[in-house]
C-alpha cells in the first residue's frame, strides 16, 4: 500500500489525495516514478493549502516519462506560486497574464557529488557524517548571486557549475576541520590559520574562508581549452 505507516494508529491513507488531507504537507517529494502522481487536483490542493508560505513540489523521478508532474503544470495549478526543483530537466515556463519567464530548478547530484568527493580527497576526512552533508546542502544555497535570487531561482546557473564547486567544496573541508575528521594536516592547518567567519557556530552553515577557498580552486581539475594544450607542437 503506496501511502500506509505504522506510525499513525489507525489512520491508514489509500490514495495520495487522502494522504493530503490527513498531513495537510509543505511540501510533495516525488520518488515513485509514477507518471502524472501530481495531477490537477493534487497540485491545486496543495496551493490551497499553503496559502501563507509557497508550495513546494519536487518530482525527482527520471525521466520524463517517469515525472510526477511537469513544470508548466506545476505553474498553472499553483496560480504560478510553486517552488519547483525536478529530476529532469523542463523547458522554462512564460506567465501568460504577465509575460515573465521562470526557470525551473533541477534538483540534481552535479551541484554536490563533485565538490564531496574534491573535499574528501582534499581533506581526507575519516568518515561523512551528516552534518557534514547538511553544511554541504548549506553551502550550495548560499551560492545563489542576487539575480538568481531575484527570480526565484531555488539553484544557481549551470553557466557557474565550477565557481559554485569550488565553493561547496571549501564549505566541506572547512566542516571536517571543525568536526576533527579531516586528516591532511595541510587543509587542518590552513581552516585553523583561516577560519570562517562563523567557526563558533555550533550549526552548520556552509561558510568558508577565502584562503581555503583559493587552494581549493588550485586543486580543481580542469579540462583542456584546446587540442595544442594536450599535445606538443614539436615531439
Amino acid at each position: 500500500v503506496y501511502f500506509a505507516r505504522q506510525d499513525n494508529g489507525d489512520t491508514q491513507c489509500k490514495t495520495l489525495e487522502e494522504a493530503l488531507e490527513y498531513v495537510k504537507p509543505t511540501a510533495l517529494i516525488g520518488l515513485s516514478t509514477i507518471y502524472k502522481a501530481f495531477n490537477e487536483q493534487i497540485l491545486t490542493r496543495m496551493n490551497e493549502l499553503n496559502q501563507e508560505s509557497r508550495p513546494i513540489i519536487f518530482p525527482l523521478s527520471n525521466p520524463k516519462t517517469k515525472a510526477e508532474c511537469t513544470f508548466e503544470e506545476a505553474m498553472r495549478f499553483t496560480n504560478n506560486r510553486v517552488l519547483f526543483a525536478s529530476g529532469t530537466a523542463f523547458p522554462e515556463y512564460t506567465i501568460p497574464e504577465t509575460g515573465e519567464v521562470r526557470v525551473p530548478g533541477q534538483g540534481n547530484n552535479m551541484y554536490v557529488f563533485p565538490p564531496i568527493g574534491l573535499g574528501a580527497k582534499l581533506a581526507k576526512p575519516t568518515s561523512i557524517t551528516d552534518s557534514l552533508i547538511f553544511a554541504v546542502s548549506k553551502a550550495l544555497s548560499n551560492t545563489l548571486n542576487s539575480d538568481e535570487i531575484a527570480r526565484g531561482e531555488l539553484y544557481p546557473r549551470i553557466e557557474r557549475i565550477r565557481e559554485t564547486s569550488a565553493q561547496v567544496a571549501a564549505a566541506f573541508v572547512h566542516q571536517a576541520v571543525r568536526e576533527g575528521l579531516a586528516q591532511d594536516q595541510f587543509w587542518i592547518d590552513l581552516v585553523n590559520a583561516h577560519p570562517a567567519s562563523s567557526a563558533t557556530s555550533p550549526t552548520p552553515d556552509g561558510t568558508y574562508s577565502q584562503a581555503v577557498l583559493d587552494e581549493v580552486s588550485k586543486c580543481m581539475w580542469a579540462p583542456a581549452e584546446s587540442v595544442q594544450q594536450l599535445i606538443p607542437t614539436k615531439l
